[in-house]
């Protein structure tokens, strides 16, 4: 059926006719996109202009407009119908009997109605009151009646807004800032709001609004395929949904993408972010040229005074570098400048913005766009060290980075940086693309430049770290391949290419080594100095460990990691300094441990005892701050060795939502002449949120626990039913893995899981039932993800045989799956 046939089927059956008319419209699969929100609009329109007509007939001086999105004609399934029924005010009672005439059809069909009945006087004085308003009447649009009262009433709102322009675009600007403080940044956010997160449909309205002033106006390049883009996948979040909703959430992210003929999810988010970005540039430029041309108008007079009325003096232009100088609070070329000659100048331009901490004109990155021509391989020296200059700039270097990028410059100069562009990470640990993860690792190591010999290597191995992630296996074996081709195009000599492919192929090395690993095994600290191979490239990758970990999220660094970090790399530091490390002894036991030791054995029960820790972090291993840190409290347990016992720990302190951040088990001997021995277990635990629970309850529960008495698996099964955790996705399932050649005291399982509440307790479980013994375990959560490591012997204390220990993860991990 065709629109014309629809609008004619709307109009001879009421609004019977106009849903049956406008649900076709909605199910045609063949048209989508602005060729569908136009005829929806359209169909809206004649069925509106048949109501306004029917009620209206003899009526004069009174008009039905479209205001905001339905004035604009970008009507997605599901949005509002925002209506203003204008009137001259001579007979305000058939007014509101028409209003009746029209609203309540629209509300019989649920349809969702924004609608207000004013003279032009009011509008235009609720305009003046409500920034909202006043921005949704300048996509104001005539449908039905009095012509000339629409027409001039959208004369003089846009008459308002250019002589008010220099004091509402500033509120403008604020109320946009308020909302991205609110909402975030689209171009980052895994369940996006497509129309308030900054970069969105919000903001290419208010880019509209700033056009509409006469004042400034927005790059328009690219600006109306995103704004359209992000509209098509509103559309289709309408449409899988059924709900007029701007949340792109994960559970709709398949559907959505399905919609919209896309590959898969990644891809739509790939898509959405690309388009934020664009508006979010045209937005940062758009809104520098309102405050720079603000600040000229406001300056201007004066200086006409002072030069009696003269010409306009000259801006001031201050060199900064060879071709480039700062003009107006911002960084553009010389007149000098050849772009088109000058293989440089991109990177000495995109340099000396950030050292200055300016922006980069729109206009000068065009134009270096325009001109620019591909560097020589390997790089000259003055290339490579602009790129290590802009990467060291600190926090401005983002800003510089993101205006390159708009413009093309950055693949480029780099062009393996297109497959991270703009590339999702579905995971809660991080809050950035990976693109924008690089620039920000380069940001933080920065700050680390002076621990490190080769700053440049630190921070070239920054932007490259995760550069593998576009391409499929791991991230740090592609990543390494990938880096020794960039590092000696960019011209780094042999020498330099292996560290930096070292660092990148070992970036994970550190974290993972020393939250997941015993390090008092030298087994463990060799294999981390084999990996390293010299002082110089541990300490690089000691600070590109950090800056990657404060880039990645707040979940991922804190004071106690820097402290267990800082002493593996004084440990390897030790063995490449040619210290080998001893084989480890179990250290005696101290005067308290003992003490509880004794306790436990002569009451035949668990004795426990805590104790706060606070840890003030060197400089050199993470963050410092005036006041120690709290690492957590320590846990001291002994009781009488029996079966069990792991798990009835763990199982007592996820019920009193204790986390657990590492533990040790060991056994004691028990004096001469006494048979059995004592469990002693030393464990690191920290308040999920609230106070610690007294010593006294958890040594109760843990009674309980071990004679049988307390059902540990049944209360946190309840505990759970009643407080069930939401999640926005389904988790990948649990994998249990045997760590080879990771200790020869012991036999290393790694289990990757969803962190949840009794985690450990059945991890212990499981292990008991395989009858192994755990020797010490170190517990890793990040985010929403657990990794934890178990180092388990067999009951003699010897590590297990390879088809033991596989058949145990096997089992293990079809524990947790189920």
């Amino acid at each position: 059926m065709t629109s014309t046939d629809m609008r004619t089927e709307a109009e001879d059956s009421g609004p019977s006719g106009y849903a049956a008319a406008r649900l076709r419209l909605l199910q045609e699969g063949a048209r989508s996109g602005p060729p569908r929100r136009a005829a929806l609009a359209e169909l809206t329109d004649d069925w509106l202009t048949g109501l306004f007509t029917a009620g209206s007939e003899g009526l004069r001086g009174v008009s039905l407009v479209a205001v905001g999105g339905y004035g604009r004609g970008e009507l997605s399934p599901r949005s509002d119908l925002d209506l203003l029924l204008l009137h001259d005010g001579s007979d305000s009672g058939a007014v509101a009997a028409l209003a009746d005439r029209i609203w309540y059809p629209v509300w019989d069909l649920g349809l969702a109605l924004d609608h207000s009945v004013r003279t032009p006087t009011e509008a235009r004085k609720t305009a003046g009151e409500d920034l909202k308003v006043q921005l949704g009447l300048l996509d104001a649009r005539h449908l039905a009646g009095d012509l000339g009262l629409t027409a001039g009433l959208r004369t003089a709102v846009l008459a308002d807004w250019r002589n008010q322009a220099p004091k509402r675009l500033p509120e403008l600007q604020e109320l946009c800032a308020e909302r991205a403080e609110r909402q975030g940044e689209l171009q980052y956010l895994l369940e996006p709001d497509l129309k308030e997160a900054r970069g969105g449909l919000r903001d290419a309205t208010a880019l509209r609004a700033v056009a509409a002033s006469w004042l400034a106006d927005a790059p328009r390049e690219g600006l109306a395929d995103a704004r359209r883009r992000l509209l098509d996948v509103r559309d289709a979040l309408h449409l899988t949904t059924g709900r007029a909703t701007d949340r792109l959430s994960l559970q709709e992210q398949d559907q959505v993408s399905a919609e919209l003929g896309l590959l898969d999810a990644d891809t739509l988010l790939r898509q959405v972010y690309e388009a934020a970005r664009v508006v979010s540039y045209a937005s940062d430029v758009t809104w520098r040229e309102v405050g720079r041309v603000l600040r000229s108008r406001a300056v201007r007079p004066r200086l006409r005074a002072m030069l009696g009325g003269g010409a306009k003096p000259a801006a001031e232009r201050s060199p900064l570098a060879e071709g480039v100088v700062e003009m107006d609070g911002e960084v553009v070329l010389a007149r000098a400048a050849r772009p088109e000659r000058d293989h440089v100048l991109p990177l000495r331009a995109a340099a000396a913005a950030a050292q200055a901490g300016l922006p980069l004109s729109l206009h000068a990155v065009r134009r270096m766009a325009a001109a620019a021509r591909p560097l020589p391989t390997p790089w000259p020296a003055e290339a490579r060290e602009q790129l290590v200059t802009l990467l060291g700039s600190g926090r401005p270097t983002i800003e510089v980075w993101e205006a390159l990028e708009a413009e093309g410059l950055i693949t480029r100069l780099l062009p393996d940086w297109e497959r991270v562009r703009c590339r999702p990470q579905r995971n809660a640990v991080h809050i950035w693309t990976v693109d924008r993860h690089l620039i920000e690792t380069a940001v933080r190591a920065s700050e680390l430049t002076r621990r490190v010999g080769r700053p440049d290597l630190l921070l070239i191995a920054s932007l490259l770290h995760d550069i593998g992630k576009g391409w499929p296996g791991d991230h740090s074996v592609a990543g390494e391949i990938i880096a020794r081709d960039v590092a000696a195009r960019i011209g780094f000599d042999r020498a330099d290419v292996a560290v930096l492919a070292t660092l990148v192929r070992h970036h994970l090395l550190l974290i993972d080594t020393a939250t997941r690993r015993d390090l008092e095994d030298p087994a463990t600290v060799r294999s981390v100095a084999e990996a390293v191979g010299s002082q110089g490239t541990l300490e690089l990758l000691h600070a590109l460990t950090e800056a990657d970990a404060l880039a990645t999220g707040p979940a991922a660094w804190s004071s106690w990691r820097g402290s267990l970090v800082a002493d593996l790399v004084k440990r390897v530091s030790a063995v490449l300094a040619g210290d080998a490390p001893e084989e480890p002894e179990d250290a005696a036991p101290t005067a308290e441990q003992e003490r509880l030791a004794i306790e436990a054995f002569r009451t035949g029960g668990p004795v426990l005892a805590l104790r706060a820790q606070t840890e003030s972090v060197d400089a050199d291993a993470g963050p410092t701050s005036d006041d120690p840190e709290p690492l957590g409290v320590e846990l001291l347990i002994a009781v009488p060795d029996q079966p069990g016992v792991l798990p009835a720990v763990a199982g007592v302190l996820a019920m009193h939502r204790l986390t657990v951040r590492t533990a040790e088990l060991r056994a004691l001997d028990l004096p001469d002449g006494v048979e059995g021995s004592v469990l002693l277990l030393n464990w690191r635990v920290a308040a999920e949120y609230g106070s610690l629970p007294q010593a006294a309850r958890l040594r109760a529960d843990l009674v309980r626990a071990l004679d049988g008495s307390l059902d540990i698996t049944a209360r946190l099964a309840e505990r759970d039913a009643a407080y069930p955790r939401r999640r926005g996705t389904i988790a990948p399932p649990p994998r249990v893995t045997v760590a080879s050649a990771a200790s020869r005291h012991a036999t290393v399982i790694e289990v990757r899981a969803h962190d949840a509440p009794g985690l450990l307790h059945r991890i212990g479980r499981a292990l008991e039932d395989a009858n192994v013994r755990v020797r010490s375990m170190h517990v890793s959560t990040l985010g929403a993800n657990a990794v934890d490591a178990f180092y388990v012997t067999g009951t003699k204390g010897a590590p297990l045989p390879g088809e033991e220990a596989a058949s145990v993860a096997r089992a293990l991990e079809e524990t947790l799956r189920a």
